[in-house]
């Protein structure tokens, strides 16, 4: 059964708008970036490389914390891209890199 809306908040699954920089590590490279925003399943990231849907990274937040994800979706951007990045290690509540 899929959760509300008012569910996911409750638990801390909504979106929350967040300026922290990160690192994503794999594929060869670690590739700076800036969150847009992070919820328990994913966040929102602007990059200047070249990222590609289907490949997995590691991220590393700010607090040393590592989690891997995957990119969903890419916009591009005249300066870079802008990626939606699912975590693969499944939701949690509290939001990763303190952002909560």
């Amino acid at each position: 059964m899929k959760e509300s809306v008012t569910q996911r908040r409750s638990l801390g699954g909504a979106r929350r708008e967040a300026t922290e920089r990160v690192v994503l590590r794999g594929c060869g490279v670690d590739e700076e970036a800036w969150t847009l925003n992070v919820s328990r399943g994913g966040l929102r990231v602007v990059v200047e490389g070249a990222l590609f849907v289907g490949s997995q990274y590691s991220v590393a937040f700010p607090d040393g914390r590592e989690r891997p994800v995957k990119v969903v979706w890419l916009r591009e951007e005249a300066d870079g891209q802008i990626a939606g990045l699912q975590f693969l290690d499944g939701p949690v509540i509290d939001v990763p890199g303190g952002l909560d």
